[in-house]
């Protein structure tokens, strides 16, 4: 289990599955209100993670289930964390359909680019990132000491962005959106917590970003 603890929120996350993918679980310190990140598989392990984090606040409680995107790796466990947690559902309003076909669960809250998920008193930004999916979004805070997080899902890993396929299409529009809505945005101290795999930051990957456009992924 890894775990980063701010000031406001602590996010502990475990790796399931034999693709590696990454569960996360935000915790608003002050309220004890949380937010599962990416239900993947493993429900009894993810019920491990809740509990790691009792600690974090006061009376936790899972308040709403975020999805990062569509694909099955990423949703396999997301039907069970609804039934034991009937809570709000969110995920990209272009990735809803794909999540239901893949889960069976039908996502209340279907997100559009900066939207706004509250936790206590908390604001996570909904960054739609078009081209792994057509829906994926990534999901960023900063907290009250300065320190900016993203959860990158499948669209931003240390070393490049998510899997467009070799579709020149796709790859230009995840290329242009990480740049544009992340890079231009958030400043190098910015941790990226991705949907597979270990942590990075932006100042690392930053002087990169020419070369993964002219290698096209």
């Amino acid at each position: 289990m890894n775990e980063l603890l701010l000031h406001d929120v602590s996010i502990r996350w475990i790796s399931v599955s034999e693709m590696s993918n990454n569960v996360y679980l935000i915790t608003e310190r002050a309220s004890g209100k949380q937010l599962l990140v990416d239900a993947a598989e493993d429900f009894p392990a993810i019920e491990e993670l809740i509990s790691a984090a009792s600690q974090d606040g006061p009376d936790t409680e899972i308040v709403a289930i975020a999805t990062t995107h569509q694909h099955w790796d990423h949703v396999r466990a997301l039907a069970a964390a609804v039934e034991k947690y009937p809570v709000t559902t969110y995920a990209g309003a272009d990735d809803r359909q794909g999540i239901a076909d893949e889960s069976g669960v039908k996502i209340s809250h279907p997100l559009s680019h900066g939207e706004k998920i509250q936790l206590g008193d908390v604001v996570i930004e909904a960054i739609h990132l078009r081209g792994h999916t057509p829906g994926s979004i990534a999901y960023a805070l900063v907290d009250s000491s300065g320190q900016p997080v993203i959860l990158s899902g499948d669209s931003l890993f240390p070393g490049g962005v998510g899997n467009t396929w070799k579709d020149p299409q796709r790859f230009s529009s995840l290329i242009a959106d990480v740049t544009e809505r992340i890079f231009d945005r958030f400043p190098d101290e910015t941790k990226v917590l991705p949907g597979h795999g270990g942590t990075t930051d932006l100042g690392t990957e930053r002087p990169h970003l020419d070369e993964w456009r002219e290698r096209g992924w």
